[in-house]
């Protein structure tokens, strides 16, 4: 940040007026009434956030590290807007930027545990794109195990509850319809387990395993049955007359 100059001055203001509403935040003990308040704070540093970030994404600035953008992207992850919080999970990842002390954990590390524990709580709360563009973000980043397990089993939940509500008809109907996705869900299942052995996974992947092998027999069953309703109907076909007009063999 400058030192001075109106945008330096701008930034100030904001920083005590952050201070302020940590300070507020720090009086309320229950976590939803936390959220409730953060989500009307966010509002007063939502411009410049959003502004450092369109212009950091762009190229127009160098990376500087900016205590209202890191603490607008935790706060965006915590009141669940998905947009801003991807947009700043980005410039806080590509820019190199570092998280105020308070949160004790690395920029990855954090966005990928917040983002993947919503979804373990609820998985509709998180899109599946949100989670994909998380595993994305923090493929190359060095974070613990436990904490990649979390996002794996994320995208598990994500990709079998897609399966529960697919929908073929649907314009934008997944490729591969319900089995590719309870394949994939199947896919990040493992992957959690292997990364940690206790994450909570194993029982979910045994669900996804069951009801895949039982959409392959119902295929199976019904593909049988077809073919044998396609045999039953030439059965019934009268035979072929020969062509009179070709002559006997």
């Amino acid at each position: 940040m400058p030192e001075t100059g109106p945008v330096a001055s701008e930034y100030q203001l904001l920083l005590a007026a952050l201070g302020l509403d940590l300070a507020s935040l720090r009086e309320i003990q229950s976590t939803e009434r936390k959220i409730d308040a953060k989500r009307a704070m966010i509002e007063k540093y939502r411009v410049w956030a959003e502004s450092a970030a369109t212009a950091w994404l762009a190229g127009d600035v160098p990376s500087t590290q900016d205590e209202i953008v890191a603490t607008m992207a935790v706060w965006a992850i915590d009141i669940q807007d998905w947009p801003f919080a991807m947009k700043l999970a980005r410039t806080l990842l590509g820019g190199h930027l570092a998280l105020p002390e308070r949160y004790k954990r690395t920029p990855a590390t954090l966005i990928a545990e917040e983002v993947a524990e919503a979804a373990i709580a609820n998985v509709e709360d998180v899109p599946l794109d949100v989670l994909q563009e998380v595993e994305d973000l923090v493929a190359a980043e060095d974070i613990f195990d436990q904490v990649r397990a979390k996002l794996e089993k994320a995208l598990g939940l994500a990709f079998a509850h897609c399966a529960e509500i697919f929908d073929a008809t649907a314009p934008s109907a997944t490729a591969g319809g319900r089995g590719g996705l309870l394949t994939a869900a199947i896919g990040h299942f493992t992957r959690a387990i292997e990364l940690h052995e206790s994450c909570g996974a194993k029982t979910l992947l045994r669900t996804a395993e069951s009801k895949l092998k039982k959409l392959a027999d119902e295929k199976a069953a019904q593909d049988k049955a077809d073919a044998e309703a396609e045999q039953a109907e030439a059965d019934k076909a009268p035979p072929t007359k020969p062509d009179p007009a070709t002559p006997a063999a």
